[in-house]
């Protein structure tokens, strides 16, 4: 198996690409529009095909890629089938593996930072989206977000997985790359240790974000697998415009 991380550092976002070299084909997970180019000539470099996009959930901060690189080279768009997005192939459920060649991942339902949202694990590793963080977690405040959903998501479904279980989330602001299930057990000062529901939703409530300035184009964007909406202020416009280079962890 073929495994990369690329980062996109305009919205801090991990996309993650995992190639079958069998049969060639590959799959990015939640991939960002501003960093296509990057991202379909690394997939060329390796000499692999790309054969599906896959999202954790819909995105607040970005735009995703997974139209225009269906237009681009003809790749299918995954998602979550809770989201019910018109513009999707497959709608992605918990119970159902997902398969790309060789490669065969579990969804897991992980609502709480969004209703939709899915972690996905592939042997050693999962893919935790915003639900779990290095050491934090995605907000609840927006989108249908709930703090009680997300403790139950953490604690009683990644938690549960094996302690070696690496994890690769869709963000990080301070140039990490990589947790485990054990070291988020211990050290994740929201969910980690002996925190309580109560005691989590106070943290969840007291974090006075701002509101995200990108939500109301990329929710709606992102709605339609990838469309950068045409009202979009020209201090945002970098958002929705190809960047030629990208940072790769």
């Amino acid at each position: 198996m073929i495994f990369r991380q690329l980062f996109e550092p305009l919205s801090s976002t991990y996309t993650y690409l995992l190639g079958d070299e069998d049969t060639g084909e590959a799959l990015l997970i939640d991939p960002v529009i501003a960093s296509m180019d990057r991202d379909l000539a690394e997939v060329h470099r390796l000499g692999l095909k790309l054969a599906y996009t896959l999202e954790t959930h819909i995105h607040a901060d970005h735009i995703t890629a997974a139209l225009e690189m269906k237009r681009t080279v003809g790749s299918r768009i995954a998602a979550p089938a809770y989201d019910r997005l018109s513009c999707t192939d497959i709608g992605i459920e918990e119970g159902k593996p997902f398969q790309v060649g060789g490669i065969s991942l579990e969804p897991i339902h992980t609502p709480g930072h969004t209703d939709g949202h899915f972690a996905y694990l592939f042997c050693d590793r999962v893919f935790t989206g915003d639900a779990l963080l290095i050491e934090g977690c995605g907000r609840t405040d927006f989108q249908n977000g709930d703090a009680d959903a997300l403790y139950r998501s953490v604690r009683e479904k990644l938690f549960a997985l094996p302690d070696e279980t690496l994890v690769y989330p869709a963000h990080d602001y301070q140039q990490r790359f990589v947790s485990s299930i054990v070291q988020e057990k211990k050290r994740n000062p929201r969910l980690g240790g002996d925190r309580t529901l109560e005691e989590f939703r106070q943290i969840m409530a007291n974090l006075n974000l701002p509101y995200p300035m990108f939500i109301d184009y990329a929710e709606t964007g992102n709605r339609q697998c990838g469309v950068c909406p045409p009202d979009v202020p020209a201090n945002l416009a970098s958002y929705c415009r190809q960047t030629s280079e990208s940072p790769q962890g």
